[in-house]
């Protein structure tokens, strides 16, 4: 299954960094491709994102299931393809590495199914690293700008 992780620091409490991800409306428009996102309840979302690859451009829908809040320390998903046959799972992991200062990991993993199956996921091979890479820049970049200047002494 084509899959990405990338895992950085960033200077943000791990309390601001679950506030964050805990709530899909903060970084579903975050993924590289989105579109749109509709909330359906607590656990489940449908995301609309348009995918590239060279000339080829596809609008996806997903469905997004998170399987697990675990507060303060990660969010665990599932995603089926609605308008494309795929699967897939993913997550957001943090780690206090100081009162100031969290390790975060995101993770992806995609997979086509049915008969196209090989060539999308030989695509999808160079597409989710990146996807994965941006997507967690993304969501720190975002936090660490929310982050209230400190004040001088």
């Amino acid at each position: 299954m084509p899959s990405g992780i990338h895992q950085l620091c960033m200077k943000v409490p791990i309390e601001t960094t679950w506030n964050f991800i805990s709530d899909m409306d903060n970084w579903a428009p975050l993924v590289p491709g989105y579109l749109s996102h509709k909330i359906l309840n607590e656990k489940q979302s449908i995301w609309k994102l348009k995918g590239e690859s060279g000339l080829i451009q596809k609008t996806v829908t997903l469905r997004i299931d998170i399987e697990e809040w675990r507060e303060p320390n990660s969010v665990t998903f599932n995603l089926t393809g609605i308008s494309e046959n795929v699967v897939g799972k993913g997550y957001f992991k943090a780690k206090e590495v100081d009162t100031i200062t969290t390790e975060m990991t995101g993770h992806l993993s995609i997979a086509a199914k049915g008969v196209m199956a090989p060539m999308i996921n030989s695509i999808l091979k160079s597409i989710v690293p990146k996807t994965t890479k941006g997507l967690t820049e993304s969501v720190a970049k975002r936090m660490t700008a929310r982050q209230p200047m400190p004040a001088f002494k």
